[in-house]
């Protein structure tokens, strides 16, 4: 048994995989800096508010996301620790510019011979508005800066002549001028979007790798403002060819870096080939509770081994999964009234005693009832897995169908897309069979 420090630098997002590590008789210690978020996990994970003392204590250092308050900088938290001979699982300054910096991920795509679909990168949005004009097509908007992480700016074009691209530009350009350092364009491709989700451990890639499919729109049928995330299906795989062309090749530069933890490429695929599209060089959420949930070998020892640069024995169910966002009002807004009416304190019940599959985010324990924690209205990620993606769904809808939360909504549509196509076209275009010699 180890003792392991989790560190949520900003917002909580690790409370799952500490609680799991915890239930699996580790010692764990966790700091959540946000001041709003303080209490989530309060009653599942034993807490400290000085994670920095903890440092010597700790045999394992995880940290949960690139940010600390609103810079970015646990890269740079993680690699003096490691320089301090400590075993930590998390990234560099320059794994979190990958995150940070969309051109900068893009240059070290192409110095590493990855395909990347045309992008430029404006300040100016009317220059933006003239290229697109100049180049009619559909473009994807991707906001840069302090508002890259409000979602529902993340624009998909429709129209073959841009209008509808140059119509939003103009629109921002008034309502979010001030505060929107710039944008990237990039061309859109029609595929399949999946993610490939490898695990570091310094050196090289552990052998399994772990490909994903997000939901990110509110709605059924993707439609509404974009979330961070509403869910998500899985499945496990080695190292296949969509891994070969895309962090296989980044190999070699992430050892350099000293690299350690999950690292996640979303790429669009179709029948011309492998489109990267960007990277997410920390744990997913929901994905990592996901990942947990796929785990059949112990988590604890997992990322032990991981930070310790050694080869871990992971064993993972060989089915698919699927994990399912469980919000509350205002999800995905901000509007402290509505949270406060609707979603404060919320009681969370069970209408039967297994917890299997039952995840946590924004929740907390008092006097034995699981109750909503923090303001953002997402206590729960629920996963199923099964043989089929069908049966996995399955199962994940079985055990939402057992929690009772008053106003709580949820997609129920997850791994759909796959059982509609996405993976008859996968494995018609020969992404997901038998790895190539």
């Amino acid at each position: 048994m180890a003792n392991f420090l989790f560190v949520s630098a900003d917002a909580a997002l690790i409370t799952d995989l500490a609680w799991q590590v915890h239930r699996e008789g580790h010692d764990v210690k966790y700091h959540i800096e946000a001041e709003s978020d303080k209490e989530i996990g309060d009653g599942f994970v034993p807490k400290t508010d000085d994670w920095e003392a903890e440092v010597d204590w700790a045999d394992v250092i995880i940290f949960d996301d690139i940010w600390v308050g609103s810079d970015v900088g646990t890269g740079q938290l993680a690699q003096d620790l490691r320089a301090e001979g400590k075993a930590v699982v998390g990234g560099t300054p320059n794994t979190d510019r990958l995150e940070e910096d969309r051109g900068y991920a893009m240059e070290i795509l192409e110095d590493h011979g990855v395909n990347t679909i045309e992008h430029h990168v404006f300040s100016d949005f009317d220059a933006g508005i003239r290229h697109v004009e100049e180049h009619p097509a559909p473009y994807v908007i991707k906001p840069l800066g302090e508002v890259q992480n409000v979602k529902r700016l993340l624009y998909v074009g429709n129209e073959n002549d841009g209008s509808d691209v140059v119509d939003v530009l103009r629109a921002y350009k008034k309502a979010w001028g001030h505060r929107m350092k710039g944008f990237q364009l990039q061309r859109k491709v029609e595929g399949v979007e999946i993610a490939v989700c490898g695990f570091f451990n310094g050196e090289e890639f552990i052998d399994q790798v772990n490909f994903n499919f997000e939901h990110k729109k509110l709605f059924p049928g993707n439609i509404g403002p974009s979330t961070g995330e509403m869910g998500t299906s899985m499945f496990w795989a080695g190292h296949n060819q969509l891994f070969e062309e895309t962090l296989g090749k980044l190999e070699g530069w992430l050892a350099n870096e000293g690299y350690v933890g999950s690292i996640d490429i979303n790429c669009i695929v179709n029948a011309n080939g492998i489109y990267p599209l960007e990277f997410t060089p920390r744990f997913g959420y929901p994905t990592i509770a996901l990942q947990e949930e796929s785990f059949e070998s112990g988590t604890g020892q997992f990322f032990s081994d991981l930070a310790h640069g050694k080869d871990p024995e992971l064993e993972v169910h060989s089915g698919y999964q699927v994990a399912v966002r469980v919000v509350l009002p205002p999800f995905p807004f901000d509007d402290d009234k509505t949270y406060a009416e609707n979603s404060r304190n919320a009681a969370v019940v069970f209408e039967t005693e297994s917890r299997e599959g039952i995840h946590l985010e924004d929740a907390k324990k008092v006097d034995g009832q699981w109750r909503v924690a923090g303001e953002n209205g997402m206590p729960l990620v629920v996963t199923g897995k099964g043989e089929t993606m069908q049966e996995a769904r399955e199962q994940c809808y079985g055990r939402i169908d057992d929690i009772v939360i008053p106003n709580m909504y949820y997609r129920d549509d997850i791994g759909e897309r796959w059982v509609d196509g996405d993976g008859d076209r996968l494995l018609a275009w020969g992404y997901l069979g038998p790895q190539a010699e």
